[in-house]
């Protein structure tokens, strides 16, 4: 008989093959490039209270369930519809999105939430590859920009960028890339606007790559950062589609709690 690899050993990787890696990398710490095959999953559902009931009450028990059935998340007023409310919630696994928000939703309470499909946002955190502290960058600063209780303004948005920024020298991608993040940091360091990026890559319905989530204690520096992102090279050539835009303000966070075992 012929001697077999474990089960935990990899599969040979076939010639000519590229090598297939998903982890995310950071800086080095202590002469070692950082590395992490975990991210965090961020999901945005809109929706609008439908004729037959009352935006309050619906609110009022959306809250309820998220709170009692311990799910983490941001539930938002939508400023731009008068009956519009948003939910954003996350998790390192997304089936949590299936089986514990989706549940949420056979409430007899919520049946007047109509979703609107074309604000559904669904994205994963990523590394640029120069993160400090990696973990935190990928699975807890999201969590804490979200839930900074001063920030009640947010404006969230996809984004999808030509092909041709993509054949590009990396060296002038970077380039390209770091005049936008540095515009971005200046307003963080204000306290104006803090960011959240995330990769949506063939979880977008209309092919979008990324989504941006911009978060502070006022509307008019979230928009006047969107503004000044508009003359960086990176927008002004490479950007086919952004939006559409969300913009809300906070209506209610509630704490998540682990799932015990067993538990549904």
């Amino acid at each position: 008989m012929s001697e077999q690899a474990p089960p935990s050993a990899p599969a040979p990787r076939a010639p000519g093959l590229p090598d297939v890696d998903v982890a995310e990398r950071g800086g080095k710490r202590d002469g070692v490039q950082q590395t992490l095959d975990r991210r965090l999953f961020v999901q945005l559902l809109a929706f609008s209270v439908d004729r037959d009931g009352s935006v309050g009450p619906v609110a009022d028990a959306l809250v309820e369930r998220l709170s009692t059935a311990g799910v983490g998340a941001v539930v938002y007023e939508d400023v731009n519809d008068p009956r519009g409310l948003a939910l954003v919630t996350w998790s390192e696994d997304p089936s949590h999105f299936v089986r514990r928000v989706r549940p949420l939703f056979h409430d007899e309470r919520l049946r007047p939430l109509v979703q609107r499909h074309e604000l559904s946002m669904l994205g994963r955190s990523y590394s640029l590859g120069h993160e400090p502290q990696l973990e935190d960058s990928l699975l807890h600063r999201p969590r804490r920009v979200m839930n900074d209780p001063h920030a009640n303004w947010a404006v969230w948005y996809p984004l999808r960028r030509t092909g041709a920024f993509a054949k590009l020298e990396s060296l002038e991608q970077g380039t390209i890339l770091r005049e936008h993040a540095s515009i971005g940091m200046a307003y963080g360091q204000k306290d104006l606007a803090h960011d959240v990026r995330l990769a949506c890559h063939g979880m977008d319905r209309n092919d979008n790559e990324f989504i941006v989530g911009l978060f502070g204690r006022e509307l008019h520096p979230l928009s006047h950062c969107v503004q000044a992102m508009r003359k960086t090279r990176q927008t002004a050539e490479f950007i086919a589609q952004m939006g559409p835009f969300f913009v809300g303000h906070v209506l209610a966070r509630t704490p998540e709690r682990a799932l015990l075992d067993g538990a549904t």
